[in-house]
């Protein structure tokens, strides 16, 4: 029963109860099959049972529901088609559906079997629309029992109910559409949860007050018996709609969206399809007189229908045409759905006076006529059922390819699915090698098992199969980068960035590449692009600020390692271990503050990153920046407070395995001993030590300190000797100077 039913509100053609009142029966088949199955009172363990069961085996369980999909959603959607085509009166009264929407849903599979970016669209709309077509259906099956109840639901009643029901679907819309969305398929508005949350509290709380009012006023006047039925199909879109949600409120554990439409709610939404049109079929079949009519066979024919309406197409197009299996799979199922939410809509009507004489009066009689019209459609479908030997034949030979199909695409999922086995996804990609999905699995275990030069085959493999999704052929990038195959990686990004010129985050890989193989120029021009493109992409703000401060454009830099800053600051949770990339890009912001003249941007600059970097136990870029901060403390004026910060960075460096740095560090600090006019003695030790830790590591840098060395050593004469005896006495000396030893520069 299709969502249109529940809008359809009570009017002048609207089918009059039967005469004598209470129908003959209440119940469409016995009262537990109806109430399990039709009403989904079932749907409390069989929840309880994939919640608690599907984590630890997984893979059985995904199997398992694909099988099911055999039995119970892929004949779900044939019902509606046999409904619908079966004879040339229901063919011709719903041919806007029947014709011209099936042609436009078929133009657009077309499309997005040609351009991929459509399929995300398509997919969506089919996972927002599928929780609605549950609704409905809840919602007229709801109706259907009070009726047949003998129940007239008043104006008041029926429009709370079906506010309620309203209620609860907007409330799931809104868990689909709060923050990012989990899957690349499904598009979200990225609502903040602060604004849906407390509207999602709200319209749990309004279905909870306006189905137990409407349904209390309605149990009044009827027996816990003839209120059987409404109770539980409302207990069950509690179950089904606000259940999820308010474990995710509480718990904060989202449930996929897809979930919604390809799990076990698909299954009991199916299954109580099946059970309304069977009956329903059952007696249009009497009321036409055929009296051959069986249950067992229509299955069958919908089971066999349901597999010719998914299998073969994305085979087909597939195999035939080497388009992408998983996005061809996703484009029927979705397109198909979507063609079954529109007839189902269309079809479903209580206002029509043949489904409620169907529906709502077991002793009702129908149109017996409506099924004879003789056209080219009816003679060959009553053909193809009749009892002729080449129609039995030609069925059953259909109905075993349709069955061996679908034996062959069960088999492919199976494998598939074993997403640790090799040996399972290498039969798989065997049955079509044209599947991404497998062969990005086949990627990730051959990566495991260390086969680099397979797993780079089948990322290729998967990356051409579907040249319009740009997350395969990021992947193949990444998997040649991983390989260090860096030129192979730098062309597959040019591919990239040809049809996808403004996504940030290939920019950014292709700006490393270039810059790996000696591209700067290239490199700084991409990760521009990349901050223009995106300006809250992070590793963009970040790699064009360092590439600008190499070219000595430090205040270019400085607004880029702002950016930075600002991105992270805002997003923490999204940059754990990247410290030292904030603290390094503060100190060259304030290096920028600090050669613009900003003294007081600059001094705060240089304590936030002291601070942090103790916090975070960097002593090597605290001591970076104790020295950057003494420079200015000194330029400045503030002799004293340099000498601290100067003596601070040499004692973390006493404790840090970088003789480099260290050295670094006491050459600075006796120069500034040398500026603030101390005893030539404490600059001499100062050089001297720093030689010392660069003894054993020649080269420019040495050469430099042994220079700076011998020129103190000239200027001390002989008293250099008995530095050199009492070295680290006169060490102690140089860091033990107090603040007051140092005069304010004139």
């Amino acid at each position: 029963m299709g969502a249109t039913l529940t809008v359809s509100a009570p009017g002048p053609q609207t089918a009059p109860p039967p005469a004598g009142g209470t129908p003959q029966s209440l119940w469409i088949y016995r009262p537990w099959i109806d109430l399990l199955i039709g009403c989904g009172g079932w749907s409390a363990p069989l929840l309880l049972l994939t919640y608690y069961s599907a984590s630890a085996h997984l893979h059985a369980w995904t199997v398992a529901f694909y099988f099911l999909a055999l039995l119970f959603n892929y004949p779900h959607f044939m019902a509606t088609v046999y409904r619908a085509y079966h004879t040339q009166t229901e063919f011709e009264k719903y041919r806007i559906f029947t014709v011209h929407v099936a042609l436009l849903l078929g133009l657009a599979g077309v499309v997005t079997h040609l351009w991929y970016p459509l399929l995300p669209w398509i997919f969506t709309l089919y996972i927002c629309w599928s929780p609605w077509h549950y609704t409905g259906q809840n919602f007229g099956l709801l109706m259907m029992f009070a009726r047949r109840a003998g129940l007239s639901p008043t104006t008041g009643e029926r429009r709370a109910l079906r506010l309620s029901f309203i209620a609860s679907y907007v409330l799931l819309m809104l868990s689909f559409q709060t923050g990012a969305s989990g899957d690349a398929l499904v598009l979200s508005l990225g609502l903040p949860a602060k604004f849906t949350l407390p509207a999602r509290a709200v319209l749990a709380i309004f279905f909870v007050v306006t189905s137990t009012w409407s349904l209390g006023s309605l149990a009044r006047r009827s027996s816990l018996r003839t209120i059987a039925a409404p109770l539980t199909l409302a207990a069950t879109q509690f179950l089904w709609f606000l259940v999820p949600a308010l474990v995710e409120i509480f718990s904060g554990h989202e449930i996929p969206q897809t979930r919604y439409s390809s799990g076990v709610l698909a299954v009991l939404h199916s299954a109580q399809y099946l059970w309304i049109t069977g009956y329903y079929q059952a007696r249009e079949a009497r009321a036409v007189g055929n009296t051959n009519w069986k249950f067992s066979r229509y299955l069958l024919t919908l089971i066999a229908g349901g597999i010719a309406l998914f299998i073969p197409g994305p085979w087909i197009v597939s195999r035939v045409f080497h388009a992408d299996f998983a996005a061809s799979f996703l484009t029927f199922t979705a397109l198909v759905n979507i063609h079954h939410f529109i007839l189902d809509g269309a079809l479903w009507k209580l206002r029509d006076s043949r489904i409620a004489a169907l529906l709502l009066d077991a002793r009702g009689k129908t149109d017996s006529s409506e099924g004879h019209k003789k056209s080219l459609i009816v003679g060959a479908a009553r053909w193809l059922a009749g009892p002729s030997a080449g129609a039995r034949t030609l069925s059953a030979v259909a109905a075993a390819l349709l069955f061996a199909w679908a034996g062959m695409d069960l088999l492919h999922f199976y494998w598939s699915s074993k997403a640790e086995s090799l040996s399972a996804l290498q039969r798989a990609a065997e049955l079509n090698p044209d599947d991404s999905a497998v062969q990005m699995r086949l990627a990730r275990v051959e990566g495991l098992a260390g086969d680099n030069n397979a797993a780079v085959a089948s990322l290729r493999q998967a990356a051409s199969v579907n040249p319009g999704n740009l997350s395969l052929q990021e992947a193949y990038a990444r998997g040649l980068i991983e390989n260090g195959r860096n030129a192979e990686a730098y062309a597959q990004y040019c591919v990239i960035l040809e049809r996808w010129p403004r996504d940030a985050g290939s920019l950014v890989n292709y700006g490393l590449l270039a810059h790996r193989l000696g591209h700067d120029e290239e490199a700084v021009d991409s990760w521009q692009r990349a901050t223009d493109a995106d300006p809250g992409q992070s590793s963009a703000q970040l790699y064009l600020a360092q590439a600008l401060d190499q070219r000595g454009e430090r205040q270019a830099a400085a607004r880029h390692f702002r950016a930075y800053l600002r991105i992270v600051a805002a997003h923490g949770e999204d940059h754990p271990g990247e410290a030292g990339s904030v603290l390094a890009a503060l100190v060259k912001v304030a290096d920028a503050d600090a050669s613009a003249n900003h003294a007081a941007d600059a001094m705060q600059g240089y304590r936030a990153a002291v601070n942090l970097a103790g916090k975070a136990g960097d002593k090597t870029l605290q001591t970076l920046a104790l020295v950057h901060l003494a420079d200015l403390q000194e330029k400045q004026g503030s002799a004293g407070d340099a000498a601290e910060s100067y003596q601070r960075a040499l004692a973390l460096d006493a404790g840090l395995s970088d003789p480099r740095s260290a050295a670094s560090d006491w050459v600075n600090y006796g120069q500034f001993l040398r500026r603030q006019h101390q005893p030539e003695r404490l600059v001499f030790a100062c050089l001297l030590h720093a030689e010392n830790l660069l003894r054993a590591t020649p080269g420019e840098e040495l050469s430099a300190i042994v220079q700076a060395r011998e020129e103190s050593e000239a200027r001390l004469g002989g008293e250099a000797v008995t530095v050199r005896h009492s070295l680290d006495g006169a060490i102690n000396e140089a860091i033990s100077l107090a603040q007051t030893s140092f005069q304010a520069k004139p």
